[in-house]
């Protein structure tokens, strides 16, 4: 379905019913479908919302309005324009981000996050050299190729998994693509992280080469030391495809959690 909010139109995917909502936002050269084996088993249970990002997926491919606050504006429509009332945040990577200065400002209906491999809140450490050949990752089949298997992954994707997350890269809009590496990935929004006062889990994977387990443990146990964190075996950094079932059952057992603390 079609959501316009914050001047843009993007692609939502609204399945099953619950009283909290899970609102999935997904990483830089991703989209909704990312979750599509994680949103299939929680729809059973919860309202799962999985959101294409602008410049992402079949979301509108905006020339601008990629950073920090106007991604958080954009997803804070969708909530706003499907009339969600409560809801957890479950961000991966780039979303991951988002969803941290959306957690910061403390919204109404809130009711937890969860973030998988998120990037941190403080700009992402690599030199410029670096993130100009990060910027090109997404130009071709080849260099999309070359990230899943000497960036993105621990475990072989399947080949629909494989040829999914390479149409997804290959989709994003010119200014998505790069302002990411350029630009939003370097916003610090350290000072504003422990604002966050709902419960959260983070989800790292054991093998993930982008935003590690160390790091995670430096960048938000420091600022969130009541967060939870979880290490997945063997796994990279796209957990959600990877090890599917590891994520519905923490996302699960974490929203049970959230019923009994609001009773």
């Amino acid at each position: 379905m079609k959501v316009q909010s914050n001047g843009i139109t993007l692609h939502v995917e609204d399945q099953g019913a619950g009283d909290v909502a899970l609102i999935f936002l997904h990483y830089w050269g991703g989209s909704s479908r990312t979750w599509k084996y994680v949103t299939s088993e929680l729809a059973t249970d919860h309202r799962t919302i999985a959101i294409d990002q602008r410049g992402w997926g079949q979301s509108a491919a905006a020339n601008d309005g990629y950073d920090l606050a106007t991604l958080s504006a954009d997803i804070a429509g969708v909530i706003n324009a499907l009339n969600v009332r409560r809801y957890v945040l479950v961000a991966h990577s780039m979303g991951g981000k988002v969803a941290q200065l959306m957690a910061s400002r403390r919204p109404a209906g809130l009711a937890g996050l969860v973030l998988v491999a998120p990037s941190p809140p403080t700009p992402m450490a690599l030199p410029v050299p670096a993130r100009e050949a990060m910027a090109g990752a997404y130009d071709s089949r080849a260099t999309i190729e070359a990230t899943i298997d000497n960036v993105l992954v621990a475990k072989p994707l399947c080949r629909a998994d494989r040829e999914q997350v390479i149409e997804d890269s290959l989709k994003g809009a010119p200014a998505a693509k790069i302002s990411w590496p350029r630009n939003t990935s370097q916003e610090d929004i350290s000072r504003h992280v422990g604002n966050i006062d709902v419960p959260t889990l983070v989800i790292a994977g054991e093998l993930d080469q982008v935003d590690t387990p160390e790091i995670l443990k430096g960048e938000l146990k420091a600022r969130l030391p009541r967060a939870d964190l979880h290490i997945l075996k063997g796994t990279g950094h796209l957990s959600m495809l990877e090890s599917p079932g590891e994520v519905v059952g923490l996302v699960r057992c974490f929203c049970k959690q959230l019923v009994g603390l609001a009773g």
